[in-house]
């Protein structure tokens, strides 16, 4: 006879949630009928998994650390070959100081997540500080305080619901920063509140932590419905190869509050390429990724799979032409689909003054390009 826990029954839960995700999310229901959709849909899965397991299992509002969220190789909602993001577990009943840095990026930022409790997906954000609102010393480095007495800098209150902290650290380097590990901040948090030594895990710590990864995992999957269904951002189109206009995300949950996004997905044939003409916007930073149905960006680690603008040749009138394509046109902005006839064209600005041009695409055929 097996010996009866409390993480036992929280194991048995997370089995019996990855059976219903491979029944439910991995088929019809939302709208996954191939075999390779549903391939696919495994490989976003142990993704999402492992992201719940370093993100979760182990977490205390009062001994909180840095851990990346996203890698080369753990990717989900939404990552960017251009971006390093942490995020650490807060609480408005604490308060903390972090110590970080701009670490050479074009634009750095750090946002409060609300409704992130227990693993579930931020409901909305709670408050945003960038670089340029904060006192940088000479080589960077900030010194930050979240809650406690309000300070006249550096400084940002917690709210009642704020339960997470997320860094954007954006660069716009020749090649993918996310897979530079010279480039990965060197960020630390500490809880300036925390009085009393941790309790070692047991029965009952043990049980919480699997039961914040079923959050986490259930959260990116059952919990958010097909695409099709329900209601969209207004930076988020379901028609393929036409762009909406890049707007502010507002306080949606984990977007950038500094942001003008456009998104939408892409389709063409075996045969054809899709031309995205446009215009760079002056800001602080901008680029463009592929990514597949599940939010997750295409291989930028051996593939040219985004675009940011000092990857970009620009036309003699500073406007770009970029080509979408299963394989190399030999012309420059080429974005790789991976052979993939279907996936999503996400933009990106940060900063932007004023409106953001909309990018134009039309689809050719492949063999017309040289013409």
């Amino acid at each position: 006879m097996s010996t009866e826990t409390q993480s036992r029954v929280a194991l048995g839960e997370l089995i019996s949630l990855l059976q219903e995700i491979d029944t439910r999310w991995s088929g019809p229901e939302w709208n996954l009928n191939s075999a390779d959709d549903v391939v696919g849909s495994h490989r976003a899965l142990m993704h999402i998994l492992e992201a719940a397991l370093v993100g979760y299992f182990e977490q205390d509002v009062t001994r909180p650390d840095f851990r990346r969220i996203v890698t080369p190789s753990r990717k989900l909602t939404g990552d960017n070959s251009d971006a390093i993001y942490f995020d650490a577990p807060v609480s408005a009943d604490h308060a903390y100081v972090i110590h970080g840095g701009k670490h050479g990026a074009a634009y750095f930022s750090l946002t409060i997540e609300e409704g992130a409790e227990d693993g579930h997906m931020a409901t909305n954000t709670g408050g945003v500080i960038n670089d340029g609102d904060l006192e940088l010393d000479s080589n960077g480095n900030f010194t930050l305080y979240l809650g406690g007495e309000a300070r006249d800098k550096n400084w940002l209150p917690l709210k009642p619901g704020a339960s997470r902290v997320t860094t954007r650290h954006y660069f716009e380097h020749t090649s993918p920063a996310a897979k530079e590990p010279d480039l990965e901040p060197r960020l630390h948090i500490e809880c300036l509140t925390a009085k009393d030594v941790p309790t070692p895990p047991n029965d009952v710590s043990v049980a919480a932590g699997i039961r914040r990864v079923c959050n986490a995992v259930r959260s990116r999957t059952l919990g958010m419905p097909p695409m099709a269904n329900g209601p969209l951002p207004d930076f988020v189109s379901l028609t393929p190869n036409e762009f909406p206009p890049p707007v502010p995300p507002g306080d949606f949950g984990l977007a950038a509050y500094d942001a003008h996004y456009s998104m939408a997905p892409f389709f063409i044939g075996p045969d054809e390429a899709l031309i995205i003409t446009g215009r760079w916007p002056d800001c602080r930073f901008a680029n463009v990724c592929l990514w597949n149905r599940f939010q997750q960006t295409l291989d930028y680690s051996s593939r040219s799979v985004s675009l940011n603008r000092a990857q970009t040749v620009l036309e003699g009138d500073g406007s770009f032409k970029m080509i979408l394509a299963h394989s190399d046109p030999g012309l420059p902005n080429w974005l790789d689909t991976e052979g993939n006839p279907f996936g999503m064209v996400f933009w990106r600005y940060f900063l932007a003054p004023g409106k953001v041009e909309t990018p134009q695409a039309v689809v050719v055929k492949q063999a017309e390009l040289g013409n």
